[in-house]
């Protein structure tokens, strides 16, 4: 006799959980998100939230971390590097990424709301890697308009600063404007 194990298709898609695992942290930070709200918004309950997070919490958000690493990667950081386009093209192009990847400035950047006290404990490597590869490619991009190296790497620091710190104060000030035209002074910069 044969028996054939059939699996039951998956009800919620990983880059759907992902994706709501990415809108709790976003909103909440490590510490502030609760099983009860992840379950809620990912739309699995908790025992299938372990199933697939067998080490918790800690292990959802480095998913969270991976999954928008490779889409900054992707999307805005081989954006920044590609030589087939022009460099006031890959900054046109990262620069509506970027845009897009915070919502307009609607939503937080993870490495921030990841940077609370017990985040930076669990996550500082992450943290530091990330904020160090956003300098990186805006370095990178700084050196394909030909500014010098050291004015490249003061731009690529300021540009990260004003991007963190705009999401900041767009919602302290609830004025998403504010994202928008920090955006605007980062393309001028490079120009």
């Amino acid at each position: 006799m044969l028996y054939i194990c059939v699996m039951r298709p998956q009800k919620v898609h990983d880059e759907d959980v992902l994706n709501a695992l990415t809108k709790v942290f976003r909103a909440k930070g490590f510490e502030g998100a609760s099983l009860s709200e992840i379950a809620e918004e990912t739309g699995l309950k908790k025992a299938s939230l372990y199933h697939r997070f067998p080490e918790g919490k800690k292990q959802m958000a480095e998913a969270v971390f991976d999954f928008i690493g490779e889409w900054v990667d992707n999307n805005i950081f081989n954006v920044m590097i590609d030589e087939n386009i022009s460099p006031t093209r890959r900054l046109e192009k990262s620069l509506a990424n970027i845009k897009f990847l915070y919502n307009g400035g609607g939503s937080s950047c993870i490495l921030r709301t990841l940077s609370m006290k017990v985040g930076i404990e669990m996550f500082g490597s992450q943290i530091k890697e990330g904020m160090e590869m956003w300098i990186k490619h805006f370095n990178e991009l700084g050196l394909a308009f030909k500014q010098t190296k050291a004015q490249a790497k003061a731009n690529a620091v300021q540009s990260l600063i004003d991007i963190q710190g705009s999401l900041v104060v767009a919602h302290g000030l609830n004025d998403l404007s504010i994202f928008d035209k920090t955006i605007t002074g980062i393309k001028q910069r490079y120009k």
